[in-house]
C-alpha cells in the first residue's frame, strides 16, 4: 500500500519470482520474495544457483513455516529448516516475536548476501512492533533466563514452549537456563558448547507452527 510501485505479483512462478529478484539484487535492488514455505520448495534450484551462489542481497520472508493446520498436506512447511540449512551463503533466522520479526528484518536489509527470515502461519505473541529496529549480530543467540540444571535451545516459536517448560520444571526444583538461538544459520557454536559444559543437560526445542 506504502509502495505500490515497488511490488510486483509473480503470482504461481516461484521459479521466476526467485530468479527476478535475483536480477533486480544485481541491479542495486534490496529485493524481498515473500513465498509459503512449502511453494519455495519449488525453486529450490534458482535459490541455490541465482541467488545463494553469487551471495547476492535477496531476502525471503518464508510465510507459514511448520505445521498449517487446516490449510491442508500442500502447505505443511514442514522442510524448509532441513533443504535451507545446506545452502551455502544463507543466513536464516526465525523470530520468536514480532519485534523480534522486525529487528530480523531491519538485520537482513542490512546483510550483504542473502537472508531468510521464516515465520509461522497465525498470529503472534501480541508484543507491541516499535518503529525503530535493533540490528542483531548474525549468528549470535541470547539467554533469556539463567539456571544450573538445565539448558533449553530454542528458536522461533519454541521459545514461548520453553518459557512454559522452564516454570514447570521449576516448580519440580528444576532450574533450566533459556536460550534463544535466533539464527539457524549460522548457529552460536560458542554459547551452545558452553551451556552443553556447564549444565550438562541440552534441550532443543524448534520452530513448530501451531
Amino acid at each position: 500500500q506504502q509502495y505500490p510501485d515497488r511490488y510486483f505479483d509473480v503470482a504461481i512462478a516461484e521459479q521466476h519470482a526467485v530468479t527476478f529478484a535475483a536480477g533486480l539484487a544485481i541491479a542495486d535492488k534490496k529485493p524481498v520474495v515473500a513465498i509459503y514455505s512449502s511453494f519455495l520448495q519449488r525453486a529450490y534450484d534458482q535459490v541455490i544457483h541465482d541467488v545463494a551462489l553469487p551471495q547476492l542481497p535477496v531476502i525471503f520472508a518464508v510465510d507459514r513455516a511448520g505445521l498449517v493446520g487446516e490449510d491442508g498436506a500442500t502447505h505443511q512447511g514442514a522442510f524448509d529448516m532441513s533443504f535451507l540449512r545446506i545452502v551455502p551463503n544463507l543466513v536464516i533466522m526465525a523470530p520468536s516475536n514480532e519485534k523480534e520479526l522486525g529487528d530480523m528484518f531491519h538485520t537482513a536489509l542490512n546483510l550483504p548476501g542473502p537472508a531468510v527470515v521464516r515465520y509461522p502461519r497465525g498470529g503472534g505473541e501480541g508484543i507491541k512492533v516499535e518503529k525503530s529496529h535493533q540490528l542483531l549480530e548474525s549468528g549470535k543467540a541470547t539467554v533469556l533466563q539463567e539456571g544450573n540444571d538445565l539448558a533449553i535451545l530454542a528458536i522461533g516459536r519454541g521459545v514461548g514452549i520453553a518459557r512454559d517448560a522452564a516454570e514447570m520444571l521449576q516448580e519440580k526444583g528444576i532450574r533450566a537456563k533459556i536460550i534463544n538461538a535466533r539464527f539457524l544459520k549460522p548457529l552460536d557454536e560458542k554459547i551452545i558448547c558452553q551451556a552443553g559444559a556447564a549444565q550438562g543437560r541440552l534441550a532443543v526445542l524448534a520452530q513448530r507452527g501451531i
